[in-house]
């Protein structure tokens, strides 16, 4: 006798854009019990997203001291951590309840997600990030072989850095707009390079923009492609920001991604300093709803 079918909902998202089709997209499963690990896996894969989330509702007692248990998949593995999906199903989980504070149970620990409202605006949401850890400093000739660059496209005034709020990227400034625009990213030589490191991927930032109120111009290329908007790497920018004088401990500045790829992103990231240490990663944007449906197994 065969099973019944069973039946999943799900939401997508656009992440780090208050305008639908712009932004990171985001598939959240808001009750995923029942899927195993390999079933988690292969809807991820069939979502074909940069990540799928999915949410495992507990006790509310457990909630409010542990956070709301969620776990992140791309189309290959699963993530401890990542910035967009942890905003986006914060996003969600807030519904329209209008909480002023949501945390979510991820494998690198609880994460706080605080939402913002009013003034007519979107709702924004900012997550605090784990605090960051400043690794390698990384040698621009090797790093520019890597990527498919010459040495000299990458900026010799601040370095090339490891930086970890829970995945670790390889920060590369480039020089220029123009270089940033017309790169063409060796994805396996990328990774022979990253996996001898600290690093997991690259993350390529720019002070030249197209956004006068924007920092940084951010780039990122993983796996088969580009992602739209990284929010862990832009963790990992703010701390490199505020550790070489890009940005000013507590300043709230702007990352543009995504540009090239026609689906623009605004990541606002924000780090303080403790002496000589950086602490409080902050990163927050906004997010919409674009999609409502089943995924029927």
């Amino acid at each position: 006798m065969s099973k019944p079918p069973r039946r999943f909902s799900m939401v997508t998202m656009d992440v780090f854009s208050a305008n639908p089709l712009e932004g990171n997209p985001l598939a959240v499963f808001p009750d995923a019990r029942g899927l195993s690990d390999a079933e988690m896996q292969a809807v991820a894969k069939e979502m074909n997203l940069s990540e799928t989330t999915f949410i495992l509702p507990r006790e509310a007692a457990v909630e409010r001291e542990r956070g709301v248990k969620v776990r992140i998949f791309t189309v290959s593995e699963e993530l401890p951590f990542a910035g967009h999906p942890t905003l986006g199903t914060a996003f969600v989980l807030r519904g329209a309840g209008g909480a002023e504070e949501v945390a979510l149970d991820l494998k690198v620990g609880k994460i706080p997600v605080r939402f913002e409202e009013g003034n007519g605006q979107p709702v924004f949401g900012e997550m605090r990030q784990r605090d960051p850890e400043l690794g390698e400093v990384h040698d621009r000739k090797a790093v520019a072989a890597a990527a498919g660059l010459s040495p000299e496209q990458i900026a010799d005034d601040l370095p090339v850095q490891t930086v970890s709020t829970g995945i670790a990227f390889v920060i590369v400034p480039l020089r220029s707009l123009a270089t940033m625009r017309n790169m063409r990213v060796d994805l396996q030589r990328a990774a022979e390079y990253l996996q001898r490191g600290e690093g997991k991927f690259f993350y390529f930032v720019c002070r030249e923009k197209v956004d006068p109120s924007a920092r940084l111009h951010a780039r990122m290329f993983f796996y088969n492609g580009e992602d739209p908007a990284t929010g862990s790497a832009a963790g990992c920018a703010a701390a490199w920001m505020a550790a070489h004088g890009v940005a000013q401990p507590g300043e709230r500045v702007l990352i543009e991604q995504g540009v090239e790829m026609g689906r623009p992103s605004r990541i606002f990231v924000r780090a303080d300093k403790d002496g000589n240490r950086v602490v409080n990663v902050r990163v927050g944007g906004n997010a919409v709803e674009v999609l409502r449906g089943e995924v029927v197994l």
